[in-house]
């Protein structure tokens, strides 16, 4: 008999994967966008790197919240109604970031560029930090209620073993932004950007090293899947993956390095989702009120008619990503009908 729970959960997880892989990379251009490009030609390069795909990025997230809603609704109610605030943060900076992409090059005007590139900047770190800080709380557990509803407040949700992870998801998006510069940039710009990749690969294992320590004490609930050895893989193919990067940025071997970036994410997400497993929503205090798989899911029939649905189309989606990601893997060249 099929756990149609356990399948929906890993589903959940490969959507989040694809979206932290995919529009990853593009929110770390973003969050580069002001540091590494000087001239307008240079800005107009980075935004134009991922002018063809950034939007069709963010379906990603939306599928992932829209699988969360049909196969476990008791979560999908209880993070989107006690994580309001935070959301409407997120959807404003995914807003204002979309904007300034089309907004940017409409004057000839230096300040107004200007202004449309900090948004853009601002529009992408922003979802960054927020998009670790969920995980975070996640990871930890947020106060819930024997109604499950959440009992906290926004301020609740800035603890700091979130915002530490938080800064972790920053830094993984910048080596992930600056692995993709590496196919669609030459020159300085490139140059510049591996330096980045470096820089932040370093960082990132850092925070993971702290982040991890402290779990111990913030989230002492995740270690349990680790008492089988097994359970390590993930974590180690986190940590040789880091290691390999600063190599591949130096060779600058763009394909290796993306997907050792990319796998770097992967197993980081996987190491959560073991650490998570059976819950979805853990609850902090009385251990009763959590939301897991099972507690939180729709009826076995709405499990099986969404998974036929989801099968039928994830290959056409997989498919679709892996054509438009092979045409635009070289650098870029400006032209009328850049950004």
């Amino acid at each position: 008999m099929i756990d149609l729970q356990t399948v929906w959960f890993l589903l959940v997880g490969v959507l989040l994967t694809g979206y932290a892989i995919l529009d990853g990379f593009d929110l770390g251009v973003g969050m580069m966008h002001l540091f590494i490009a000087k001239s307008d030609h240079d800005r107009r390069v980075l935004v134009n790197s991922i002018g063809p795909v950034w939007d069709g990025n963010e379906v990603w997230l939306l599928t992932g919240g829209g699988a969360i809603f049909a196969a476990f609704p008791n979560v999908y109610a209880t993070v989107f109604s006690g994580f309001y605030i935070a959301l409407m943060l997120l959807l404003a900076a995914l807003i204002v970031r979309a904007v300034s992409l089309e907004f940017r090059s409409k004057v000839e005007s230096p300040r107004w560029r200007q202004s449309w590139d900090v948004a853009f900047a601002v529009g992408s770190m922003l979802p960054s930090l927020l998009f670790g800080v969920a995980i975070g709380n996640i990871v930890r557990g947020v106060p819930i209620g024997a109604d499950g509803e959440y009992a906290g407040s926004f301020f609740t949700l800035l603890n700091p073993f979130a915002l530490l992870v938080g800064v972790l998801s920053v830094a993984m998006f910048l080596v992930q932004g600056a692995a993709w510069l590496q196919f669609r940039t030459e020159g300085d710009l490139k140059a510049k950007s591996q330096r980045v990749g470096i820089t932040s690969t370093w960082i990132l294992l850092a925070t993971w090293i702290v982040v991890t320590a402290y779990s111990r004490v913030a989230a002492p609930g995740s270690w349990s899947a680790f008492a089988n050895p097994v359970a390590f893989l993930a974590p180690l193919v986190f940590v040789a993956s880091v290691l390999a990067l600063p190599p591949l940025f130096r060779k600058e071997l763009p394909g290796r390095t993306f997907f050792v970036s990319s796998l770097a994410i992967a197993a980081l997400l996987a190491t959560l989702g073991l650490g998570l497993y059976p819950n979805m929503v853990p609850a902090l205090g009385d251990a009763a009120n959590s939301l897991t798989i099972y507690n939180a899911s729709s009826s076995n029939r709405t499990l099986v008619t969404m998974l036929a649905i989801a099968l039928a189309g994830m290959p056409v989606v997989i498919g679709y990503t892996i054509f438009i990601y092979r045409r635009f893997m070289q650098p870029v060249v400006l032209d009328e009908h850049s950004y």
